[in-house]
């Protein structure tokens, strides 16, 4: 009797050292987002907050989310390892500041197409410095394709954590490409992950012709090595405007390939 509570007790200690470890390999993640105005971001932002939560139940990590950006503060951020921008960034000086500090004391960070956004003049214009030119590296926006369109991406590094396990090209969901007025090939501190492949021209249906890109050099995805983070221009969905519903037309959780790339990128961000 007394042997077999010995193991007993024995194998609730073992349980509860191995569920302490389990939390502690955990990591917490915080998306935020505005989620107003363009119904193609809307519509990816609520796509992201329903596969997020799914993918953090499969492979042991928190996800949470909010569209309060008073939330980007010292206290608040505190509590999490990862931070997404689902869609926007902070215009409030504090908040930036706040966003600034955490990267800068190891935080980290993930980025999806609209988040690096920026033109003067617009509602968006670049007037913070740190995030778009040192930080992302990427300037203002240049350019895009229309209407959102697959692309064949090239993978540039296959030593990076996030792209080891991808094929060396695939097929992504649809989506609306950026071109950026800075040159990330020329940043020493920029490590462009995976481009888009020339068997993707023409790239785009227009209909105005400068929307189609016939060549050139685009990154879709990168990092900049002085922080921890990572940057995807993916998150634009395909909507149906010309006939008034607004219903998406396309999702950007249709590529496994792309969502494989998406799941490698939060697993080294969150450090597993």
């Amino acid at each position: 009797m007394r042997l077999r509570r010995f193991l007993l007790c024995l194998l609730l200690l073992l349980l509860s050292i191995c569920s302490q470890a389990q939390q502690k390999q955990a990591f917490r993640v915080i998306a935020f987002f505005t989620a107003k105005n363009d119904q193609a971001h809307i519509s990816f932002v609520q796509e992201a907050n329903r596969w997020f939560p799914q993918l953090a139940a499969q492979h042991g990590f928190q996800y949470d989310s909010t569209s309060d950006w008073t939330n980007l503060n010292t206290d608040f951020l505190s509590r999490y390892q990862v931070v997404l921008f689902l869609d926007t960034r902070p215009d409030d000086p504090a908040q930036r500041a706040a966003f600034q500090q955490y990267m800068e004391r190891g935080g980290r960070w993930m980025g999806f197409h609209f988040a690096a956004f920026a033109l003067t003049p617009s509602t968006y214009p670049q007037n913070w410095d740190w995030y778009h030119n040192q930080f992302l590296g990427s300037g203002q926006y240049g350019s895009n394709t229309w209407r959102p369109t697959s692309a064949v991406l090239r993978v540039e590094d296959r030593k990076h954590p996030v792209t080891r396990s991808l094929p060396r090209t695939f097929k992504t969901a649809p989506n609306e490409w950026y071109r950026w007025s800075n040159d990330l090939r020329k940043n020493p501190d920029i490590d462009i992950l995976l481009a888009i492949d020339s068997t993707s021209f023409p790239l785009g249906t227009g209909p105005k012709p400068h929307e189609i890109w016939h060549s050139g050099y685009y990154p879709v995805v990168w990092t900049n090595k002085r922080y921890r983070m990572l940057y995807l221009n993916m998150g634009h969905n395909d909507i149906d405007y010309e006939h008034g519903t607004n219903k998406a037309l396309s999702s950007t959780f249709s590529s496994p390939d792309q969502n494989q790339l998406i799941l490698n990128g939060l697993l080294w961000l969150g450090g597993k």
